[in-house]
């Protein structure tokens, strides 16, 4: 079995030109790869602070709309900075002492604020949004660990940051266009009576306990193999 690819993780969009010129625009800027990772925990909390209000407006108003859309926003801008933190460091040339800490902590912190604000967004139930937030936790952490064993780190799915983001920017788009109707109507009734966004969180769980899994099982293949080698 081929060794598991180390380092960070593999991104499509790190070779996008406008990715490219943003951090390198960030860099000369002055910008810090640190700075940049505590933006992400901003952008984080604020999409969870977005999810909790759009419980404070009545349904398919304007003001929930916007609420939606801005938890979407706020994930994405998010995943940019994630995005942007690495290059700055590497590709920039900006890393210090500290950037694996940075890299990590402010993840789990994002990672936690925004399921636990889609806990309490409408039409959501906050035992699945707690779960959820367990389980993303928990699933970093597999990846953490295959590192700190020797295994390098594994970005196996299918439900990794990047698809339980995209899940949850999905599902705010699709709240915000068309709203719920707590009678069972609507895109509620086409949910089997429960709204997308419990079901999202819902896939988040189920979808998270399998990729720790996977991890969990390639970390082993991997430390088996390396024990089978001839020293």
């Amino acid at each position: 079995m081929p060794p598991e690819p180390t380092g960070r993780r593999p991104l499509k969009t790190r070779d996008w030109p406008f990715f490219k010129n943003l951090a390198a625009w960030l860099a000369r800027s002055g910008a810090t790869p640190n700075g940049i990772s505590f933006a992400s925990i901003v952008f984080g909390c604020a999409a969870g602070a977005a999810f909790v209000a759009t419980n404070c407006f009545s349904l398919g108003t304007w003001s929930q709309r916007a609420c939606w859309l801005a938890a979407a926003a706020f994930i994405q801008l998010r995943l940019i900075a994630n995005l942007l933190d690495g290059m700055v460091a590497v590709e920039g040339r900006k890393g210090g002492p500290t950037g694996d800490l940075w890299n990590e902590a402010p993840d789990r912190i994002s990672d936690a604020a925004t399921l636990l604000g889609a806990a309490y967004a409408a039409s959501s139930y906050p035992l699945l949004g707690f779960s959820a937030a367990l389980v993303a936790v928990f699933v970093a952490y597999t990846r953490a660990l295959g590192a700190s064993v020797g295994a390098g780190q594994i970005f196996l799915g299918p439900m990794a940051k990047p698809q339980r983001m995209a899940l949850m920017t999905g599902t705010a788009l699709l709240m915000a266009l068309w709203p719920i109707d707590p009678s069972g109507n609507g895109l509620a009734g086409l949910a089997g009576g429960q709204s997308p966004m419990r079901w999202a969180l819902l896939v988040i769980i189920l979808g998270g306990v399998i990729t720790a899994w996977r991890r969990l099982a390639r970390i082993a293949a991997l430390l088996r193999e390396k024990a089978s080698q001839p020293s």
